[in-house]
């Protein structure tokens, strides 16, 4: 992911009326852990890492924000139950 890729995708997300602080830093996170990867549209994620990023600590919150995120269709979430593989998200809109 580029800088310029990253900037595009957060201010499309400056739009959305319906995006809250904290859908804002589960989807930051994610698009940090994208850059440092250096992929633009599928990231391998573990909840542990999104969570410690984006400073969010508390399970309930976790899910039901990254739930809502995959509702509105900002992201769509491959989970891996093997423990060798990290489980995917993929961005869908910017």
């Amino acid at each position: 992911m580029t800088t310029a890729q990253l900037l595009k995708y957060l201010t499309a997300l400056e739009k959305d009326e319906r995006l809250s602080v904290w859908h804002f830093a589960l989807l930051t996170a994610i698009l940090y852990l994208g850059y440092r990867q250096g992929q633009n549209r599928i990231i391998k994620v573990s909840r542990s890492k999104i969570m410690a990023l984006s400073h969010v600590n508390t399970l309930p919150t976790y899910h039901k924000y990254f739930k809502e995120l995959q509702d509105m269709g900002y992201i769509v979430y491959r989970p891996s139950y093997h423990p060798g593989y990290r489980s995917e998200v993929e961005l869908v809109k910017p």
